[in-house]
């Protein structure tokens, strides 16, 4: 695990390091694996080399508001095209873009291994290791920041924002792959794929993009689907 850094140096501000720890009894519970078997010594030696690899980021940049039109918004310079981010950032002049990711480190070194079994394990330790940063980042942000409540939206989380608006995002914050080692591909997924990004925003009104999500049946469901929301606020 790499030593806590911020930086900053005429560009994007990069949290390096930031620290994590994996609960071995919850990650053997959840794959069914016995504390007296084989799997789980081989487990325990994976979660130590995973903690002493593993160096997840979070860049970011400030961002601030230039223009509105009806279904858009300028920050930075770059136009947003989203009628529902337009409209959540109504009150706003301040945002915050950001990516964070697991980290090329232990993304690599996951790679290494070929058993089918651990590759499921070592997904979900990643998982684990980005849920960390995640929350490090966001708390990072409310304090630093003095937010006393926020909300984010990400490209593709709704059909309003598409995942093709990635690239100005990763545009805005500049140097995302030199500093965090994250590559957005031709299609607009990022590698390593245990990465998240987006816009955060101080709101008096939480949002989650789940409440404008009719799908069914989904495990990364956050906020219940609210039929009539968009008619109300967005239409």
């Amino acid at each position: 695990m790499g030593k806590l850094n911020i930086s900053s140096h005429n560009g994007p501000f990069l949290i390096s390091g930031i620290p994590f720890h994996l609960d071995l009894e919850k990650i053997a519970e959840k794959f069914r694996i016995s504390p007296e078997s084989d799997e789980f010594h081989i487990l325990k030696d994976v979660a130590k080399e995973a903690e002493g690899i593993g160096v997840p980021k979070a860049v970011y940049k400030i961002g601030y508001i230039e223009n509105r039109t009806e279904d858009s918004i300028v920050i930075n310079g770059t136009e947003f095209k989203s009628r529902v981010l337009r409209v959540n950032l109504e009150n706003t002049e301040r945002v915050f873009l950001y990516v964070i990711t697991c980290g090329k480190e232990i993304d690599d070194w996951s790679k290494s291994y070929n058993d089918p079994f651990f590759s499921y394990i070592l997904d979900y330790i990643k998982e684990s290791v980005l849920g960390y940063a995640v929350n490090f980042f966001f708390n990072y942000i409310k304090e630093t920041y003095k937010l006393k409540k926020f909300s984010k939206m990400a490209p593709g989380s709704l059909n309003d924002w598409p995942i093709e608006q990635q690239r100005k995002l990763f545009d805005t914050i500049g140097n995302v792959e030199k500093t965090a080692g994250v590559i957005l591909t031709d299609s607009f997924l990022m590698v390593p794929s245990k990465s998240v990004s987006g816009i955060i925003f101080p709101t008096e009104i939480t949002f989650e993009s789940c409440m404008l999500c009719p799908r069914e049946k989904c495990s990364s469901r956050r906020a219940p689907y609210n039929s009539s929301l968009y008619d109300r606020r967005y239409r």
